[in-house]
């Protein structure tokens, strides 16, 4: 973990042109943030109990079948994390969501606001609406 491989989780994967749109200021602040040996050592722990997160999902999954909640999925498939696989993942569970994937990445409010703003209200109006709740 270094500052430039932080900056590289936060821009490294997007477009020049996309990653231009993420303010320097995010990595520079996070990474002063876990430049702290207290801060590393808990994102250590975090990153090393991902089987617990993992053996959770069965359940996660379970619920999404069995309830079908309204879902909007907005993902940037650049995310070396969760790549678009991932965000198609949830189809299998929740048939009924609607995907927007776009070019983004894990950041994909600090690259795309003003895309996923519209996509958020008009979702909302429509799960909100008084003929959707009635």
């Amino acid at each position: 973990m270094s500052p430039d491989g932080f900056r590289d989780e936060f821009a490294g994967e997007l477009p020049s042109e996309v990653a231009d749109r993420v303010p320097p200021d995010l990595w520079t602040l996070h990474w002063s943030l876990m430049s702290d040996p207290a801060r590393m050592a808990n994102l250590v722990r975090l990153l090393e109990d991902q089987p617990t997160t993992l053996a959770w999902f069965s359940r996660q999954q379970a619920y999404l079948r069995e309830h079908r909640p309204p879902a909007l999925i907005v993902w940037g498939p650049r995310d070396g994390y969760m790549p678009e696989a991932a965000a198609r993942a949830y189809l299998r569970d929740l048939p009924d969501a609607e995907v927007h994937l776009l070019d983004g990445g894990h950041w994909l409010l600090e690259t795309h606001l003003a895309e996923v703003v519209p996509l958020v209200r008009d979702f909302l109006d429509r799960v909100h609406s008084p003929a959707a709740t009635a």
